[in-house]
């Protein structure tokens, strides 16, 4: 009896339990601790680059504000790439350029320092995605 109640009953309820357990931790906040608010997270994420390209080479804490960098682009593109609602924007597509420019320096080239002219670039860049996704564009 215990045997036939064991299949019946446990083995169903076991997996009815995995897929939920599965199922809502799909479902749980964003990436790297976005928000899912397009513009907010525009404004957070480019704050936060221009600050990490704003450190000093001789920095302690310059290599592990560029390693969460990286998570940051990593989350933000994750996130917001396979939106068609917002590839039209302008501000996605000045924020695409900057975070592809940041994360292929960080792959390419980690131990080396931002060169100025790509700095003020991305300067430049993350400024007017910011602006531009304020404005609703």
């Amino acid at each position: 009896m215990v045997a036939f109640l064991r299949r019946t009953l446990l083995r169903p309820l076991l997996a009815l339990g995995l897929c939920l357990c599965l199922g809502l931790g799909g479902c749980s906040q964003a990436p790297s601790g976005l928000s899912g608010n397009y513009v907010d997270d525009t404004v957070s994420v480019a704050q936060t680059l221009l600050t990490t390209i704003a450190l000093p080479q001789d920095d302690p804490a310059r290599q592990e504000a560029e390693v969460q960098a990286r998570q940051l682009i990593n989350g933000y593109t994750a996130l917001y790439r396979p939106r068609q609602d917002i590839h039209g924007l302008a501000s996605f597509t000045t924020m695409q350029t900057a975070v592809n420019a940041l994360a292929a320096h960080y792959a390419g080239y980690a131990n080396r320092p931002l060169p100025d002219p790509l700095r003020s670039r991305l300067e430049k860049e993350l400024k007017k995605a910011e602006a531009t996704a304020v404005r609703g564009a």
